[in-house]
């Protein structure tokens, strides 16, 4: 399990990239790079990390799930995930 404080981090950071989401669609079109620098940080999408939704884990993300490989083997296995079986061949 990730620090809860990790998590409310990332969580603040996408709020601000929805906040600024606008004013920073319309600096890059009209080219003002200078006045993209003085947004802050974490207004910019690159911050934002993936996160498993039930651990918040940032490694080993499956985009399709929103799981960890982790989480996702435990809830495919015990039968959580429709249509998601073990292969065997």
């Amino acid at each position: 399990m990730a620090k809860k404080s990790w998590i409310e981090r990332n969580q603040r950071k996408e709020r601000t990239v929805v906040k600024y989401a606008e004013r920073r669609k319309e600096m890059k079109a009209a080219g003002d790079y200078a006045g993209l620098a003085l947004l802050p940080r974490n207004a910019s999408p690159v911050r934002v990390v993936n996160r498993c939704n039930v651990t918040g884990r940032r490694h080993g993300f499956l985009r399709k799930f929103g799981l960890s490989r982790i989480a996702f083997r435990e809830a495919a296995l015990s039968g959580m995930i429709p249509g998601v079986t073990k292969a065997s061949w």
